[in-house]
């Protein structure tokens, strides 16, 4: 199965990608599963569950967090969590949920990775399910290599995603692992750890076509 574990959609707000043009990209990629990660929200996931399913994609329900350390990702959340919280209160609200704790662009200075101390306390502290070892948009390949090392230092499981903002980016980069239950946080954590798994993916980076639109409300339904 091939995963994009970190992409966006128009209800990040920072991201352009439409419901029909998320629909292409996913047909004209072959991406079986997507971790739809958006900014502050977990709605567009949501909404969007029965029409990728309708073309053979399974969404993950995602969200990336902002906290005044860096970022982090919560992967097969139920709802959405709020703003304004620290590291280790954004990793126990994913836990809380189930969910997986899922570390994006770690190292890269132009995202807002996660300082680099926070990062290493978390993961010392088996707070960190997952590792981002391969982003799209990340430019110096030794970015991602460290993310790489720090991933089989730990024993974490490797992950790796498109941070797609526009539908032309979407399976830059994705993970490829053994089938596994969609709906099941364990079940897929098992995945990236098999043997089998491995990591796919090649820089992209391309400018945004920004145009007028609307964008979707960000508060929880």
């Amino acid at each position: 199965m091939r995963v994009d574990m970190h992409m966006h959609t128009m209800w990040s707000g920072d991201a352009t990608t439409t419901p029909d043009e998320l629909v292409g990209a996913v047909q004209e990629t072959g991406i079986d599963v997507l971790c739809i990660t958006d900014h502050g929200t977990t709605n567009g996931a949501f909404r969007l569950r029965d029409d990728l399913a309708a073309v053979g994609c399974r969404v993950v329900v995602g969200q990336e967090v902002r906290t005044w350390a860096g970022e982090v990702i919560g992967l097969f959340l139920t709802e959405r969590l709020p703003h304004g919280l620290k590291p280790e209160e954004a990793v126990a609200a994913i836990r809380g949920q189930g969910g997986l704790v899922y570390v994006p662009h770690p190292f890269d200075p132009m995202r807002s990775c996660l300082r680099e101390s926070v990062l290493v306390e978390l993961v010392e502290a088996g707070a960190v399910d997952a590792v981002e070892v391969f982003n799209a948009k990340t430019s110096l390949s030794h970015l991602n290599e460290l993310a790489a090392s720090l991933a089989d230092r730990h024993g974490l499981a490797r992950g790796a995603g498109s941070d797609a903002h526009e539908p032309t980016a979407i399976g830059a980069a994705y993970v490829e692992v053994p089938s596994f239950d969609v709906g099941d946080a364990g079940s897929f954590l098992s995945a990236l750890r098999s043997s089998s798994a491995r990591v796919v993916g090649h820089h992209y980076d391309a400018p945004r076509q920004w145009r007028p639109r609307i964008v979707p409300s960000t508060k929880a339904t």
